[in-house]
């Protein structure tokens, strides 16, 4: 083959494998683009707000009782609560409106916010009511109190008995009223602020229609406190129920704290009340004395 003969043909095969380089470039940039367009890009996955734990209807929510789940976008209602919108903690304190179970997304519909209308309502279960007792400092546990927490109701004030020598003589004595009693609210406060301790004027407490009346009677009788109980329910019985039956009474007397106030008489009629032991040495010899009744604040 001649050198003239022999270059036209290189020339001709390097410029036919280039436009072949070419073609097969530009065809692959036009399927990609076909591509992008038949397939769209699908959007993040959106997490929403859910039900850590079985919610009761009336419960008062927690940051614990709450988390975020990631949520399908095909099912994404625009009722749910979505991450980045509000931080769990802004919904501590708001209370459940129905009963939800773990997983199930929370929405507004479901849930209400401290203040607002129907928010009391919305804490009490069906029958019960809620009746406010006046607490001081001693009385309300130095503010330790909170709501959710359950409760003892005492009370304390004077009784008039009879001594070991048939005289009359005003005792103190204080009664348990109600146990295991549910606290809604201190004073205006349905949840605590980081769990610190508030000296409350009052404490809302969750009661049945008859306990409400028993609350307002001892509200009048004496001095009402509170005694708080250990979130270890050992299943014991309220001392006073619905139908006001039969309860236990539990009390105590001021002669059982001190030895020195003469104890009441006996059912039977008599009683060794009244009576001191004097230890002499090795002797030991008994001595009446009479209590006098305590005048002070009565």
């Amino acid at each position: 083959m001649r050198p003239r003969s022999l270059i036209l043909f290189t020339v001709a095969l390097a410029l036919a494998g280039g436009t072949t380089l070419i073609a097969r470039g530009w065809l692959a940039e036009q399927a990609a683009k076909a591509a992008a367009i038949a397939v769209p890009k699908q959007a993040p996955a959106k997490s929403v707000l859910v039900a850590r734990k079985p919610l009761a209807r009336g419960q008062i929510l927690k940051p614990r009782d709450l988390s975020w789940q990631v949520w399908p976008n095909g099912t994404l209602d625009r009722a749910y609560i979505l991450a980045g919108t509000r931080p769990i903690g802004a919904f501590a304190g708001w209370v459940a409106r129905t009963p939800m179970a773990p997983g199930e997304p929370v929405t507004e519909a479901k849930i209400v916010a401290p203040g607002n209308r129907g928010f009391l309502a919305a804490v009490l279960r069906p029958g019960m009511r809620a009746v406010s007792v006046p607490i001081t400092v001693t009385s309300g546990i130095s503010g330790f109190v909170f709501p959710g927490d359950r409760v003892d109701l005492l009370i304390t004030y004077p009784v008039r008995l009879k001594n070991g020598h048939g005289h009359p003589i005003v005792h103190k004595a204080a009664e348990t009223v109600l146990s295991d009693v549910r606290v809604i609210a201190i004073d205006q406060k349905l949840v605590s602020k980081d769990g610190e301790a508030t000296v409350a004027h009052t404490a809302t407490l969750e009661v049945t229609p008859k306990q409400s009346e028993i609350i307002a009677v001892a509200s009048q009788m004496g001095n009402l406190s509170l005694s708080l109980r250990s979130l270890v329910n050992p299943g014991d019985q309220q001392l006073a129920d619905s139908t006001g039956g039969n309860r236990q009474v539990t009390y105590t007397l001021d002669s059982e704290i001190s030895p020195l106030i003469s104890k009441p008489l006996s059912s039977k009629g008599n009683s060794d009340d009244g009576i001191v032991t004097i230890l002499r040495g090795g002797q030991q010899s008994a001595q009446p004395v009479r209590s006098q009744p305590a005048s002070r604040g009565l």
